[in-house]
């Protein structure tokens, strides 16, 4: 019998250990989407207990307590950290086979090198010596981003926001630079969502004031708002921005003309409802002015499609949005992907793109799509990206990953992100080059890939965990 969690975790085969190992375990990591706090960065947060670290904000162990059964007192109510966290270790065995029991000793391990499994009989003891730990210097923010050998971090941002942690952050680690140690890049990126999302008038014509204030612009015509989108667009470029990035239902691709979307911005500043087709086509509009700025600065933009949000009434009124009530949709997409992409490649404005689908279901659809509209000179220019939110596990990661293999090309794949809110979030990178290293070492014993193109093979896998991303994504040099 194997043991749990060992050196060779996942790796099933003597080439996948070699592998990972030898080949993708030490690389850097670049996390190119995250939605970590840059004001925690900018001041090198301290985090009061692993309570904090661990269960603040983290909607999928809210998910799994709640469906154990734990009152929200104990999720995200008024309970101690301690009884959080024991109502956390309580659920922990409950969580096997789901991807939060790997996560969970995954970063227990490699973290606070605590190898004892979490449960109820255990969780004083992991409290206990998880926040000795976190007292000390190095289990910072920034202290765990350097334990993980993270190269870069793109937040993410919106055009209302000032980046002014990413200013502070950027401003003090310039000795770190001249002195030749390593720091963390961190850089913001364009999430420009809230522009578009006139369906509430009362708060469309709030963040139309908030953007507006922030570029020291009023906005009062839908001229004016492109006009400063692309101020903050050019502003975001100057402070290192290479990405964008889009949550989206589906793909929006209505037909429109130029004056229904300055008469609908109009009607949603007056405070009037727009219509389900005027909501479209101003979102139609919107995407592509965004997706036409980032063409023309040499940006990434990423599109994550799919989800159905806030599908409990009742606990949205309670606690608000991205909170664990969200939900893998059924959104009929392809033809106005399609529709879009082709669009901007009529245009020439087709920007390196990377799709994200929230249902495996898509995963041979989005691998298709990428090949009407590859082209060089860049290799892998439309990206398949990886299994996203509910596909973020072992079985995910197989099935993204194999999709690709068959449909397009993952050798030019780049590769893992974290998309989280936590900085225990990283191990997320080794879980996914494991199961990189697992499904290719397995084809070579298989006589599926040669033998004799080792070094290929290897090159291959380093490609995938490091170096097509830092190729791919251009940030900017020190």
């Amino acid at each position: 019998m194997k043991a749990f969690m060992d050196k060779d975790f996942l790796l099933q085969t003597e080439t996948a250990q070699k592998l990972f190992h030898e080949q993708a375990e030490h690389l850097p990591i670049i996390d190119y989407h995250c939605h970590l706090n840059p004001k925690e960065i900018a001041e090198d947060h301290r985090f009061s207990s692993i309570t904090e670290l661990w269960l603040g904000g983290d909607h999928y162990k809210w998910r799994a307590m709640r469906s154990n059964g734990v009152d929200e007192k104990y999720i995200t109510g008024n309970a101690s950290d301690w009884e959080k966290f024991q109502k956390w270790a309580e659920t922990m065995p409950y969580c096997m086979r789901n991807p939060l029991y790997h996560w969970t000793h995954l970063e227990l391990r490699t973290a606070f090198g605590i190898n004892k499994l979490l449960n109820a009989s255990t969780a004083r003891e992991i409290f206990d010596e998880c926040n000795e730990k976190l007292k000390q210097p190095d289990f910072s923010a920034r202290g765990l981003m350097k334990r993980y050998n993270v190269e870069v971090v793109c937040t993410t941002d919106d055009p209302a926001d000032t980046l002014e942690y990413h200013q502070a952050y950027t401003a003090e680690i310039v000795n770190c630079k001249s002195s030749n140690r390593k720091c963390t890049k961190v850089l913001p990126a364009w999430r420009p969502d809230k522009a578009m999302a006139v369906e509430n008038p009362a708060a469309y014509k709030a963040y139309i004031e908030k953007l507006g204030e922030t570029a020291g612009r009023n906005i009062s015509t839908y001229d004016e708002l492109i006009d400063v989108l692309q101020q903050r667009h050019d502003f975001f470029a100057s402070q290192g921005c290479r990405l964008s990035d889009h949550g989206i239902n589906e793909f929006y691709a209505e037909d429109f003309t130029e004056t229904e979307i300055k008469q609908i911005f109009q009607k949603v500043l007056e405070g009037k409802q727009p219509t389900a087709d005027e909501v479209n086509k101003f979102r139609s509009a919107l995407l592509l002015e965004f997706a036409r700025q980032d063409a023309k600065a040499g940006w990434t933009q990423q599109f994550h499609y799919g989800p159905m949000r806030n599908n409990n009434t009742r606990m949205f009124r309670q606690l608000g949005p991205d909170t664990g009530y969200d939900s893998i949709g059924t959104f009929n997409t392809a033809q106005s992907m399609s529709r879009f992409l082709d669009k901007l490649d009529s245009e020439g404005m087709l920007a390196k793109t990377i799709l994200y689908c929230i249902n495996p279901a898509d995963n041979e659809m989005v691998a298709t799509m990428l090949g009407n509209f590859q082209e060089g000179p860049t290799p892998g220019k439309i990206q398949f990206g990886s299994g996203w939110w509910f596909n973020d596990q072992l079985d995910g990661m197989e099935r993204q990953m194999n999709a690709l293999s068959v449909l397009g090309l993952l050798s030019r794949f780049v590769g893992m992100l974290t998309d989280s809110r936590s900085f225990l979030s990283y191990p997320r990178h080794e879980y996914f080059r494991r199961c990189l290293c697992n499904l290719i070492g397995q084809d070579v014993e298989d006589g599926k890939l040669p033998a004799e193109e080792m070094p290929f093979i290897e090159q291959m896998v380093r490609d995938i965990s490091y170096y097509n991303a830092k190729r791919y994504f251009n940030f900017p040099n020190d």
